[in-house]
């Protein structure tokens, strides 16, 4: 697997077409490429951010939280939350390289997932074109943030079942499945970097294991991908704790 940084200007909420940036930075794409993309330039150019002196942040976070846990719950002074169908803090809002905003995620990821593919799949005439929209979260019991999981994906399969295939001495496997598109964001965020390296985008290539669709994902695929808490190997853990109810419905 071959992952390449790309460097950009700084993106800005001055900055409003996502297309506009892709266009002047983006490589000419190989077929069977996979394009990522940080949250936080969709968001800027969605427009999708408050300035930091028009709200409270805590309020924000709730806000933008299916569920969340007091900061005194935390020895760190943060807000623990669920969005997304993922555990995080601050409901992904942040206020780094924003410039005097706080950034919340895409209004709808996947919607921006599907038109950034469906862009570069006709500019770049390939038809096997896959996009990962990105963002970094933290691990229990790990030092340090990582791209633990993508927004959204499109153009390929995000999992890769092993379930009824055998192992290498022929025992057929249970459980295991391959998050393929979590797998790359990490990647992906690993060579983007996380402070002033300026390179919001990143291509993939090289992937011989995944699995590419020439669609956007169906809802059925999409739907999929989340696991209720009644099925959660951490189910005991997360319901050991009394979660608080935000603002999002997502």
């Amino acid at each position: 697997m071959k992952v390449t940084a790309i460097k950009t200007k700084k993106i800005t909420p001055k900055d409003s077409d996502i297309f506009e940036i892709l266009d002047k930075y983006l490589p000419p794409l190989k077929d069977r490429s996979v394009v990522a993309v940080t949250s936080k330039i969709v968001s800027l150019c969605e427009g999708n951010v408050v300035k930091e002196n028009e709200i409270d942040k805590d309020t924000l976070i709730i806000k933008e939280a299916e569920y969340y846990l007091p900061r005194t719950s935390s020895k760190y002074n943060v807000l623990l939350t669920i969005k997304g169908n993922a555990i995080n803090f601050s409901s992904g809002v942040d206020e780094s390289n924003s410039k005097g905003y706080y950034t919340m995620w895409p209004k709808d990821s996947q919607k921006s997932a599907n038109r950034i593919r469906d862009h570069l799949v006709k500019k770049y005439k390939k038809k096997n074109i896959g996009v990962i929209i990105t963002d970094t979260a933290s691990v229990p019991l790990r030092w340090g943030q990582r791209g633990v999981f993508v927004l959204a994906h499109s153009g390929f399969a995000a999992l890769n079942s092993y379930i009824g295939k055998p192992d290498i001495f022929g025992r057929l496997l249970k459980m295991t499945s391959a998050s393929i598109s979590d797998a790359m964001g990490t990647s992906a965020v690993l060579v983007m970097g996380e402070g002033a390296e300026q390179t919001p985008l990143a291509v993939i290539e090289d992937i011989p294991f995944v699995k590419f669709q020439q669609r956007n994902p169906t809802k059925k695929e999409l739907q999929m991908l989340k696991m209720p808490l009644s099925d959660d190997l951490y189910a005991p853990l997360l319901k050991a704790v009394k979660w608080r109810k935000g603002g999002s419905k997502t």
